[in-house]
Order: structure tokens, then C-alpha cells, then sequence
């Protein structure tokens, strides 16, 4: 690069040879950055790259803390699970559904269990249908090997609409029943 166009904090734009432009960003105590390579010249600003980068750095960690990560739970059930651990898995899906976690409930089968394919979708349909108010089922049970699996989505609760209250008139101090007598 012969020459570059080069932008000072104050607000100057020149063009002016590179090593030219370096000097004059290091006389400022900055350094020169390539901001557009392909524009005729280049464009080159002078900035404390380390300032920069730190606050870059700055703003993703903030970007990263207000976002949620979707995570999926798995739970996993056997064809001839009793109803209390069923019950107590079931409780399990709801706090997780209402933390806005996906659910897969995993059925597996061991052994000659495998014969009983039915038992196992019968059991999740269950599952599902037990989660209907909180999540939604994506797509039917599926068998992948020994296991039979369904993935359930939280639901998106519609908040019900809020009341307008109105607000008292204000019409001035309110008057007083018992004046002070005047002197």
C-alpha cells in the first residue's frame, strides 16, 4: 500500500503515504488499523486498539449474559415403569418445560422388551398427552435401535391481557373540614 486514507479521532480525514499516516497515529499515541482494505485508497484508522478490543470483548460478554440457551433434558422411562416414577418424571418434564427446556423422553427396552415395541409408545403418547398444557410434542415416537424416543417443546404461554386501571384525577389539595381559626 502507497497511500491510505486515513481518519483521526479529531474528526480529519487525509490521504496520505502509509508510513506517513503510522507515524502521525503513533505521535497521537494510537495505532493505524485497516478498516476497508478494498476501497481505493485503503482506509486506515487511528484508534488504541487495545481500547477497542477490550470494549468488543465488553459487549459480547453482555450480549452472551442476556441470552438463553435452549437446552434438551432427557428423561428416560422403561416399558414396565410404575406410575409413582412415572409421576415423579413427569413432575421433572413440567419444571423443565416451564424453564423453557426441551424434553426428550427416552423408552428402553432390554432384553426381550424389544418385542413389546407397543408398550413403549403407548407410554410415551401417555407422557405427551400428560404435557399437553405445558408442551407440545414434535413429530410421533420414533424407534432407533433399542430405544423409542419423542422430543416435547415447552409452549409459548400467552399472557393474558392486562386491566387498564385509571388513574385518580388529581384536582388539587384536597380541602380540610376543620380550618385552624385564624388569629
Amino acid at each position: 500500500m502507497r497511500e491510505v486514507r486515513a481518519v483521526f479521532p479529531d474528526g480529519s480525514t487525509e490521504v496520505m503515504p502509509t508510513p506517513a499516516a503510522v507515524r502521525r497515529a503513533q505521535d497521537m499515541g494510537l495505532d493505524l488499523i485497516l478498516i476497508a482494505p478494498t476501497a481505493e485508497p485503503p482506509v486506515a484508522k487511528a484508534m488504541d486498539y487495545g481500547q477497542w478490543q477490550y470494549e468488543q470483548k465488553k459487549k459480547q460478554h453482555e450480549a452472551k449474559k442476556k441470552q438463553h440457551v435452549i437446552q434438551v433434558k432427557e428423561l428416560k422411562f422403561r416399558p414396565n415403569t410404575d406410575d409413582h416414577d412415572y409421576d415423579f418424571k413427569k413432575n421433572h418434564a413440567i419444571r423443565f418445560l416451564k424453564d423453557g427446556n426441551r424434553v426428550k423422553a427416552v423408552v428402553q427396552f432390554r432384553g426381550r422388551e424389544i418385542a413389546h415395541v407397543d408398550l413403549g409408545k403407548k407410554l410415551l403418547l401417555r407422557f405427551a398427552e400428560d404435557l399437553n398444557g405445558v408442551g407440545a410434542i414434535e413429530g410421533q415416537p420414533r424407534l432407533e435401535g433399542r430405544n423409542a424416543h419423542v422430543i416435547i417443546s415447552p409452549v409459548k404461554a400467552t399472557a393474558p391481557p392486562k386491566e387498564k386501571r385509571e388513574k385518580p384525577k388529581d384536582n388539587g389539595p384536597a380541602p380540610v373540614s376543620n380550618p385552624a381559626p385564624s388569629i
